[in-house]
């Protein structure tokens, strides 16, 4: 039966594969003639403060043609909320035009209605244009000095300025802006007319096609920008340095001192009253409550950190650069199924290690964990999104493929791996041996049960990250341009090494306090900053962004649970991890009776 490491490993060459074969590449490397159309594809409208909250581009009425074509699209950009038709403008490769007419349309009252409610929340169209981005308002609200909301004014674009550099045979860059001067009052509820007009002004700029995407990067690639990453490294490393050195100069200096008093101890006669973590051995190893669910959440947790490190890894080596639609989405698919195989791996080995019989229940509850919570927290929102016709509800055939995905991929490798894991016939490996009868654990003070211990544990870690969710944050939720994925990737490395030591030293004090149920306490002190992210999602939503609706609020919030849900599960995993290894090697080192 094929080990975790290589399954791993296959996954990762198909990953590759899926990398080399174009999956996730541009695709946009085309050639033109002069006077050779260019595809340009409208996508969406939507609030600018609600990322989540958009619509069908020609939901608004602008000029349609009688027969929408829609372009053909990936899984991921489907999940991305991308909507692409061919727009109404005609940019042809050098062609110039000024002022030319789009169409003439009487906009009925609620048309007018409708702009005006649009323009109003700020709307934004986003196009596509040789598969470069481009973005623009729809209007503008003239609030004058200090008028009251009645008396504002309500105004539509209706000239859009395209300005298009090129070099040679190919597009390089595309900006938009607006006539300021031709503007559609939309103040009252009157019929207009309008005549919708467009302009396109060609350049000419020594720019490489290679460095076209550069320009959408360069924002968070600012001196200022990486200055406040820098610091925030140097501000985590430092703090890191200091109390992991901190306590690991305690942790050392006291288990020194316990080995040599314990050493002590039994040189001398045994009728003195015992007390410390060795005296707990023989309880120390005992199983825990629960195991099925604890191996299932070991097993997830290792899919979700093996997920995320090969995330990682391709966005190390460029494969999530800027606006390349629906990469990031398409990759958490393919690899979370590819992955299922080491959740069942895990899981099962451990259980049968935790001397479990119920395998192939401990199998279906691993399978559920993770994906339970996310399928009804999708169901939920997907319906909250059909209510309000927004492109963020997924179509039936989209549906369809993910479930395809994961009866024929994600199952059956679950269920591979836990016959891999049930078949390992591994024993856990426990350097002293369980008494019949469990030992009475002591009355412990208020400070040492587990929620104020979680408390303790989740703050640490997440101090080391804080400064760079925001920039992760306003990335997601809004539209800034992450790209610095090496910095991420330190900040990540120092979640994991800060998680793994700050459990290591909660285990040591509750073990010298005699408490012995360890087991779940290090997981639940290990995935705690995940509770940690939650609470920072409540202050980002408030105080740090303008987003609002019923929509939006739900789409932040449950999408957001999840995601802290998974960090919930992976760093628990780290935690128990680290301390299952502390506790292993302090207890080799003395002799148990």
């Amino acid at each position: 039966m094929a080990s975790p490491a290589a399954g791993a490993a296959s996954a990762l060459l198909i990953l590759l594969a899926f990398a080399v074969a174009g999956v996730f590449s541009d695709g946009s490397d085309h050639r033109y003639k002069a006077g050779e159309p260019v595809p340009l594809y409208a996508n969406k409208v939507g609030p600018f403060h609600n990322p989540s909250e958009t619509y069908r581009y020609f939901d608004l009425p602008f000029c349609s043609p009688e027969k929408v074509k829609e372009k053909s699209e990936a899984l991921g950009e489907v999940l991305n909320g991308d909507r692409l038709v061919d727009a109404p403008y005609k940019l042809d490769f050098r062609v110039d035009y000024d002022s030319k007419a789009v169409c003439s349309k009487k906009l009925a009252k609620e048309d007018v209605a409708k702009f005006r409610n649009s323009v109003a929340k700020d709307y934004y169209f986003q196009m596509y244009y040789d598969d470069l981005p481009l973005w623009g308002f729809i209007g503008k609200v003239d609030k004058g000095t200090k008028l009251p909301p009645s008396e504002w004014k309500y105004y539509l674009y209706r000239h859009i300025i395209f300005d298009i550099l090129y070099n040679n045979d190919r597009v390089i860059e595309i900006n938009v802006h607006t006539d300021q001067s031709a503007l559609v009052d939309l103040t009252e509820d009157r019929e207009t007319d309008v005549e919708f007009l467009y302009t396109v002004k060609w350049k000419e700029t020594p720019t490489p096609f290679e460095k076209r995407m550069e320009k959408y990067s360069s924002s968070s690639n600012m001196p200022h920008h990486l200055e406040v990453h820098w610091f925030s490294i140097i501000n985590s490393c430092v703090t890191v340095l200091l109390l992991t050195g901190f306590l690991a100069t305690i942790l050392m200096r006291v288990l020194k001192n316990d080995f040599v008093k314990y050493a002590h101890d039994e040189e001398a006669v045994d009728d003195q009253e015992e007390s410390g973590w060795k005296y707990i051995h023989g309880d120390v190893f005992r199983f825990p409550k629960n195991k099925s669910l604890f191996s299932a959440a070991l097993g997830t947790g290792t899919q979700l950190f093996a997920l995320t490190t090969f995330i990682f890894l391709l966005a190390l080596v460029g494969v999530f650069y800027p606006y390349n639609r629906g990469a990031l989405f398409t990759a958490l698919v393919v690899i979370y199924a590819l992955t299922s195989g080491i959740a069942g791996y895990i899981a099962t080995a451990f259980y049968c290690q935790l001397e479990g019989t119920n395998w192939v229940r401990n199998l279906l509850l691993t399978g559920c964990l993770f994906c339970g919570p996310l399928f009804l927290t999708f169901c939920f929102l997907n319906t909250v999104a059909i209510a309000y016709s927004a492109t963020a509800a997924l179509p039936f055939g989209t549906i369809c493929v993910i479930v395809l995905i994961w009866t024929l991929v994600t199952f059956p490798l679950l269920v591979l791996g836990g016959i891999a894991g049930k078949n390992s016939k591994s024993e856990f490996q426990a350097p002293c041996r369980t008494t019949k009868y469990p030992r009475e654990i002591p009355p412990l003070p208020w400070y040492r049960t587990t929620v104020p211990q979680m408390a303790m544990a989740g703050f640490l870690p997440f101090s080391a990250i804080y400064i760079e969710l925001y920039y992760i944050f306003a990335s997601v939720w809004g539209h800034r341009i992450y790209t610095i994925y090496s910095i991420l990737f330190i900040v990540f490395i120092i979640l994991l090494i800060v998680t793994a030591f700050i459990t290591v030293a909660l285990t040591y004090f509750q073990l010298a306090a005699e408490d012995h149920e360890w087991w779940w306490r290090s997981f639940l002190c290990g995935g705690s900053t995940g509770f940690f992210v939650y609470g920072y999602c409540l202050y980002y939503y408030y105080a740090r962004s303008d987003m609002s609706g019923f929509m939006q609020t739900s789409f932040f919030f449950g999408y957001m649970a999840c995601i802290c849900y998974a960090f919930f599960l992976m760093l628990g995993m780290i935690g128990f991890r680290a301390a299952l290894f502390f506790v292993r090697h302090i207890y080799k080192s003395i002799k148990c009776e």
